[in-house]
C-alpha cells in the first residue's frame, strides 16, 4: 500500500492506519486504500493527529459529504462540526448507549468521524460492534423471518433522550428538540458491499411496522443482546489526537461512561448517507 500500514485490533472488526497525516491532506490513491479500509474493517482509527477544523473538514470531505446533526448546533462558523463534551461535573455522556448514529432519519449518515481533543486519565473507551456477524450467525428460519421485517426508528426512545440531556441544556435555545420517525428495513443490505446485515439497535428501534411495541419487545430484545455479543466487537482507547471513523451502516458503537469527574471533549463529523434498503 502507498505508505499506510493497516493493522486488525480485533478479530471481528477494527483496524488502525498508520502512516498518514491528515494535516498535510491526502492524494486520490490514498483515499481510496483509507476506504477501502474503512469496508473492510467497518472501524479505523488514528493516533497522534494535530490539525485544524478546516483540515479536520477536508479530511472528512474526502470521503463524503458532511451532514448537519439533527438536534445540536455546530461550532460557530462551522456547522458540520459538533462538539461533543462531558464535563467534569457531568453523570451523562452523550449518546452512551449502544446505537448507530441517527437511524430516526428517512437518510442516516454513512459514517460518522469522532477527533479526540481532551481525554480522561482512564475509562472514556468506545466499543464497536460488528452487525454483518450479527445477521449472518442468527439461525436462517430467523434470518428469513427478519427478511420481510420493517423497523421503526425514532428519536424520542427514553434511553437515549437521557444521554442528551446535558448537552442540550448546555446549548440552550440553539438545541433543535424535535422528534423524528423513520422506517427502515430489518435486515439492511450494504449499498458498497453487497452484504446483509442487522439494522436495528436498542437506542432508536421502538417496533416492526404492522406489530404492536408489545408484541414487537421479545424479538427486539433478543436482537439487541444477540446484536453486540462480546466476539462481533471491538474496544478502542483514546489518546489526544486520535480519530476514529465508522461505517454507521454495518456498526454501531457504545462510548462507556466510567470517567466521572473527568473531562472529555470531542469533536464529531458525520457524512450523509442514503436510504437503507
Amino acid at each position: 500500500m502507498g505508505g499506510i500500514t493497516v493493522r486488525p485490533i480485533a478479530g471481528a472488526m477494527g483496524a488502525e492506519i498508520s502512516g498518514l497525516d491528515i494535516g498535510k491532506g491526502l492524494d486520490a490513491g490514498t483515499v481510496a486504500e483509507v476506504r477501502q479500509a474503512l469496508l473492510d474493517h467497518l472501524v479505523i482509527f488514528l493516533r497522534d493527529q494535530e490539525m485544524t477544523m478546516d483540515a479536520y473538514l477536508a479530511f472528512a470531505e474526502a470521503f463524503g459529504t458532511p451532514a448537519q446533526y439533527p438536534m445540536l448546533p455546530g461550532i460557530p462558523g462551522y456547522p458540520m462540526i459538533t462538539q461533543i463534551a462531558k464535563l467534569e461535573h457531568e453523570r451523562n455522556n452523550f449518546g452512551g448507549i449502544w446505537h448507530a448514529d441517527t437511524t430516526y432519519l428517512e437518510t442516516p449518515p454513512m459514517g460518522s468521524m469522532l477527533y479526540a481533543l481532551e481525554v480522561p486519565p482512564y475509562g472514556g473507551d468506545t466499543l464497536f460492534a460488528n452487525q454483518y456477524l450479527a445477521y449472518e450467525s442468527l439461525s436462517e428460519p430467523l434470518r428469513t423471518f427478519l427478511d420481510g421485517l420493517t423497523g421503526i426508528s425514532t428519536s424520542a426512545k427514553a434511553d437515549v433522550s437521557k444521554t442528551r440531556e446535558d448537552m442540550i441544556r448546555n446549548v440552550g435555545d440553539q438545541a433543535t428538540v424535535t422528534d423524528h420517525i423513520a422506517e427502515h428495513p430489518v435486515v439492511r443490505t450494504h449499498p458498497e458491499t453487497g452484504r446483509k446485515l442487522l439494522y436495528v439497535n436498542t437506542a432508536h428501534t421502538s417496533h416492526f411496522k404492522g406489530m404492536t411495541e408489545a408484541e414487537s419487545r421479545p424479538i427486539l430484545e433478543f436482537l439487541f443482546q444477540h446484536q453486540v455479543r462480546p466476539e462481533f466487537t471491538c474496544r478502542f482507547r483514546w489518546q489526544q489526537g486520535s480519530i476514529a471513523f465508522w461505517d454507521n451502516r454495518a456498526a454501531q458503537h457504545n462510548p462507556i461512561n466510567d470517567y466521572h469527574g473527568h473531562r472529555r471533549v470531542m469533536r464529531r463529523i458525520t457524512l450523509a448517507g442514503e436510504r437503507p434498503r
